[in-house]
């Protein structure tokens, strides 16, 4: 008989509902001042991440392999047979080749580790939808098989208050950088084939920026009817506001509101953020 594990990491945003109920394992990445560290979302809040911003930005790193040895550890001991591991992307972390390195120090687990090629509710929502599979009691093979395909369906975008700490952290990718914040461009941003930022949309100042997203929710659900998510980074009026018109449209079946991201994740985009994600129905 399979006993299927899941395992993510804190830029999933999951709520704490969804990891109880599913028993899902969370590896937290690590915010790291000069002085001191902490572990995403257990020992430091977003909001004290954002609110620190003006006497330091912290850098981050990926959660410790020893973590990670203690996750396989534990669930040899509960008797897991089976891992699904999805990890953020590998074109922003290298999560996912730690997490492959040590499911290897565990062969009784059969272990798929999946590079999400996303971040935040991108990869929350492929870990929701594995979740809902082992529920139903699909076997491991077929999950895996599936991954790909919810892949596709899922479509992740945002904007940010300013470029300047994608910049920073370097992790702009293909997203205009210097370049567009002297020229005031507040670009819609998505997640390529490769995992990495690029510019999905051209935008010229904040209140452009946020109809943009409205206006991609409503080309994407013209075609096919969504769920969607909306999260923000220090940026909950004008998230919340975005939801509500996203909601009015037709096609979409229901929005859920994902609250703050995780601090790492605020690490690299700065305040600002409103995130948008649209899974297609089946």
């Amino acid at each position: 008989m399979e006993k299927i594990a899941l395992i993510t990491d804190t830029t999933a945003d999951l709520t704490d509902e969804l990891v109880e109920k599913y028993n899902i394992k969370v590896l937290s990445f690590r915010i790291i001042y000069k002085d001191r560290e902490y572990r995403d979302k257990i020992e430091i809040s977003s909001q004290e991440v954002y609110d620190g911003f003006k006497k330091e930005v912290p850098t981050s790193s990926m959660p410790a392999l020893q973590d990670m040895e203690d996750v396989y550890d534990q669930l040899e001991k509960d008797g897991y047979t089976h891992v699904i591991g999805i990890t953020l992307s590998l074109g922003l972390s290298g999560i996912y080749n730690g997490l492959t390195l040590v499911s290897k120090n565990h062969p009784n687990i059969k272990s798929h580790i999946c590079d999400s090629k996303s971040i935040s509710l991108g990869e929350g929502a492929l870990v929701a939808e594995c979740a809902k599979l082992i529920e139903k009691g699909k076997s491991f093979d077929q999950i895996v098989s599936e991954i790909p395909n919810i892949q596709k369906r899922i479509h992740l975008f945002f904007v940010v208050g300013t470029l300047e700490y994608l910049i920073k952290g370097g992790r702009i990718g293909k997203v205009t950088g210097t370049i567009g914040t002297l020229l005031k461009l507040k670009p819609i941003i998505s997640l390529d084939y490769d995992g990495k930022y690029y510019t999905y949309a051209k935008v010229r100042g904040r209140n452009q920026s946020l109809s943009k997203l409205v206006e991609i929710a409503k080309e994407i659900s013209d075609k096919k009817s969504c769920i969607a998510y909306a999260m923000h980074g220090d940026a909950e009026e004008d998230t919340l506001k975005v939801k509500e018109v996203i909601g009015k449209l037709p096609n979409i079946k229901s929005i859920q509101y994902g609250g703050c991201i995780s601090p790492v994740s605020g690490v690299h985009s700065g305040p600002g953020l409103v995130g948008l994600v649209l899974v297609e129905e089946e």
